[in-house]
């Protein structure tokens, strides 16, 4: 896990020291090691922050450079199939001066061009350049674990893992993009490739794209897509896929455990960190190291002791660490960490878990992912049985029933988004699941030069839905959508951002291509999510495996008892952070109001944290309106 920045101009040559300080920006993503390279006419320039996980020798330094001098990469990420690829590029003569898995990916693309992106396994960003044609590829992998921002202006191309790396750019202009508030207002996080900052893009997961330093031309494309949905044809039995299932998972954790650095497993007491530990015990021929957060006080939210009894069962080296409510001076730190705001407010246990782990390793395998491949989110339920309700109420009634919930329930009554998303078709139903702030409510919450009309403030639910497909089941359009956004864009990013503010590489099993396309392409819904079950078929496997007293129904991981920390602390906080708002940005009556319905027992908690984030990020970064 590593940062990386880049620089192309067609204009003339780059700063070299302003892009060692865009490099420096990310330290905490490699405190190991820093490399600077520039092209012989000094108009590429290539940086790297390097956290040493594959061949700690000096012969896995970045910027790499490849023996003839043609290609050069900084990398970003692990490959896990990176010893069979060795394997087939040595048999085609090539020749290796390391055993770092990206010395890899630079002989794959001299070897294969383009078509080496399909043949990587792994979490990666990578900017590769071609000094025989002077161009840059960018690369991020399928479920996009890696982040990639870029600003492409005329005559220069700047890319990074972070986007406080572009802002140490004197040039570059820190200014609120009016669309991507909006998403953020409703989702919490900036999906797509859509930035908060104007100007600003992120590469999208399964993408690449090729700067011609030439022309100018910046050509983006999908090098892979989630599967079509699984069909009605013959399909394999519930038997045959728990067993693909298994092997799957155990290949997938048996490649991610390979690394010249201690590594344990993020380990949450559900089924899909505890199944991680069950393949993770199979592969090791010692005790595997696992570590867990709790909240005392708070026993809804304090997974601890299923966690203990996973590692028991297992006989894992386990470490637990306490949580407590005076964690809201982290708040500040993270919103400098996470520049472009995330409204998760499980930022906060992931950072404290990370921090943990890194005193014992440098590498952590988590659960993330399950939840989206095989409909683990309570939100599917809601959404199959609105489809059922379609099938009986008339469309007029629907919309009298959506229009009147935005208008006459107070935001935060549980419910109120169910009857809202009613008013549309299905896809507008999946656009309302887990919705911060209406149409409505942002309507309201957004001072006028913000707020130009209901077409403006509908756009991310017409955004989302646009992108549901319009053929497959509730349950697969859900799924698909959850995948492309709340999971890259939210979940990716919270646990990125969080274990590389302590130096620590998190990997994703679950994430591994194979089980994505196997969950999207193979598994119908009746093993995916069906009548009031959930994770079918990842619950099956764990009866098999996991400890018989382990509860495999409940649904929790590393939340955050934000509604009870409210009362004290984090409430005065947050009410003393957005009594001081801009109000040239947002009504300082709707945010009253959004306080007085928490205090009266509305559950507000979630929407107060995304402004207080935003407030903090935007007084950080000195971002103007």
């Amino acid at each position: 896990m590593c940062g990386i920045v880049g620089i192309a101009s067609g204009n003339g040559q780059i700063d070299r020291v302003l892009l060692a300080r865009m490099r420096d920006t990310m330290r905490h993503r490699g405190p190991d090691d820093a490399g600077l390279w520039q092209a012989p006419d000094k108009s590429v320039g290539l940086a790297h922050r390097r956290l040493a996980i594959i061949d700690l020798s000096a012969a896995g330094h970045q910027p790499m450079e490849a023996a003839d001098g043609r290609l050069c990469i900084t990398f970003n990420g692990e490959i896990y199939n990176f010893r069979d690829l060795k394997e087939e590029l040595t048999s085609l003569g090539c020749e290796f001066r390391s055993s770092s898995d990206t010395e890899v990916v630079l002989h794959a693309y001299r070897v294969w061009g383009l078509d080496c992106l399909p043949r990587l396994n792994g979490m990666f960003a990578f900017g590769l350049y071609d000094g025989g044609n002077r161009t840059i590829l960018l690369a991020r992998d399928r479920a996009g674990e890696k982040p990639l921002f870029y600003w492409h202006t005329p005559g220069k191309l700047v890319f990074a893992s972070e986007l406080k790396a572009l802002m140490a750019d004197p040039l570059f202009s820190r200014q609120i993009d009016g669309e991507a508030l909006n998403l953020y207002l409703a989702y919490g996080y900036v999906p797509g490739e859509r930035c908060l900052l104007k100007g600003v893009r992120k590469l999208m997961q399964g993408h690449a794209a090729v700067f011609d330093a030439e022309s100018d031309a910046l050509t983006l494309w999908h090098y892979w897509q989630l599967p079509d949905p699984a069909g009605t044809g013959k399909q394999a039995s519930a038997d045959e896929l728990i067993e693909a299932l298994d092997g799957l998972l155990f290949d997938s954790v048996r490649r991610q455990l390979v690394a010249d650095v201690p590594v344990g497993i993020l380990l949450s007491g559900g089924v899909d960190s505890s199944l991680v530990t069950a393949m993770a015990a199979r592969v090791s021929s010692g005790p595997v190291r696992t570590f867990t957060i709790s909240f005392p006080g708070h026993r809804s939210y304090d997974e601890s002791p299923y966690a203990r009894l996973v590692a028991r069962h297992f006989q894992t080296e386990h470490t637990e660490l306490a949580a407590e409510p005076a964690t809201v001076d982290l708040l500040p730190e993270l919103a400098r960490q996470y520049d472009e705001p995330l409204a998760d407010s499980s930022m906060v246990p992931t950072y404290l878990v990370s921090r943990l782990i890194r005193g014992h390793a440098t590498v952590a395998l988590g659960g993330d992912g399950g939840d989206e491949l095989f409909g683990g989110y309570l939100h599917y339920g809601w959404i199959g049985r609105q489809a059922m309700a379609r099938c009986v109420l008339p469309e007029v009634l629907r919309w009298v029933v959506g229009s009147g919930a935005a208008k006459l329930l107070p935001v935060g009554l549980r419910g109120r988004n169910y009857l809202i998303g009613l008013s549309g078709d299905i896809n507008q139903s999946i656009a309302h699941a887990n919705l911060f702030f209406d149409s409505e409510t942002r309507r309201r919450l957004l001072c006028s030069e913000w707020s130009s009309g209901p077409e403006t403030a509908a756009i991310p639910e017409k955004y989302k839905a646009g992108l549901c497909r319009n053929e497959g089941t509730a349950l697969q359009r859900a799924t698909a959508i959850d995948f492309a956004t709340y999971l890259v864009d939210d979940i990716l990013v919270k646990v990125d951002r969080a274990s590389m503010l302590t130096s620590l590489e998190v990997r994703a099993p679950w994430l591994d291509y194979r089980i994505i396309e196997m969950a999207f392409g193979r598994v119908p819904d009746g093993l995916r999510a069906a009548g009031g079950e959930r994770k079918i078929l990842p619950r099956r496997l764990a009866a098999r495996v996991l400890p018989v007293t382990l509860d495999l129904d409940r649904k929790q991981g590393f939340a955050l008892p934000l509604r009870s920390w409210l009362k004290g602390d984090w409430g005065r906080y947050i009410d003393e952070v957005l009594s001081q708002a801009d109000t040239r940005l947002f009504s300082r009556q709707a945010v009253s109001r959004l306080m007085a319905g928490q205090r009266r027992g509305l559950a507000n908690e979630q929407r107060l944290f995304a402004l207080t984030m935003f407030e903090l990020w935007r007084r950080e970064y000195n971002v103007s309106l």
